[in-house]
C-alpha cells in the first residue's frame, strides 16, 4: 500500500508503551555524590539573591541618598543579616565545588599536552584569591 501525502497518517490504536524504570524523588540521596551535586545546584539560588540584591542596591543608589539609607537600614535588619550570612555560605560552598569540578569542564591544553587538574583549579583558586584582594584593598584602604 503506498501512501500519497494527502492520505492521512495511519496510527496504530494499541502503541506499545515504552519501559521507563521508575525512579525515586529522592534519587540523589543514594550516594554521597549525587547529594553534593545536587546541593551544589541548589545553592545557585544565593547566587540569584545576590544578584538580586545588587540589583536592588543600584535601584537604591540611583534613587538618591534617602531611597540608599532606607534600603542601608532593611540591610541591618535581623532577618536580612540572617538571610546574607546564609546566602554567603552556600555561595562560599558553590564557589568551591566548581573550582573543584573545573578541570573537568574546562580542558586546557598547552603545547598539545592537557594541563593537571590541580593546576587548572589553583588557578581558579589563585585569580578568587587574588581578586578579592584588590577588592578588599579598594573597600579598605579609605
Amino acid at each position: 500500500m503506498t501512501m500519497s501525502s494527502s492520505a492521512p497518517a495511519h496510527y496504530r490504536p494499541y502503541h506499545p508503551k515504552w519501559y521507563r524504570q521508575r525512579v525515586s524523588v529522592w534519587w540523589w540521596l543514594e550516594k554521597p555524590v549525587y547529594a553534593l551535586f545536587v546541593l551544589r545546584e541548589l545553592t545557585s539560588v544565593a547566587v540569584a539573591f545576590f544578584a538580586l540584591m545588587l540589583l536592588a542596591l543600584i535601584r537604591a543608589v540611583a534613587a538618591g541618598p534617602e531611597a540608599y539609607a532606607r534600603f542601608q537600614a532593611k540591610l541591618q535588619s535581623p532577618l536580612f543579616l540572617v538571610l546574607d550570612g546564609i546566602a554567603l555560605a552556600l555561595v562560599l560552598f558553590h564557589t568551591v565545588t566548581w573550582f573543584n569540578v573545573a578541570p573537568k569542564a574546562l580542558v586546557v591544553r598547552i603545547g598539545g599536552r592537557r594541563v593537571p587538574d590541580a593546576l587548572v583549579a589553583g588557578a581558579h583558586y589563585a585569580a578568587w584569591l587574588g581578586l578579592s584582594g584588590v577588592v578588599a584593598y579598594v573597600l579598605l584602604r579609605g
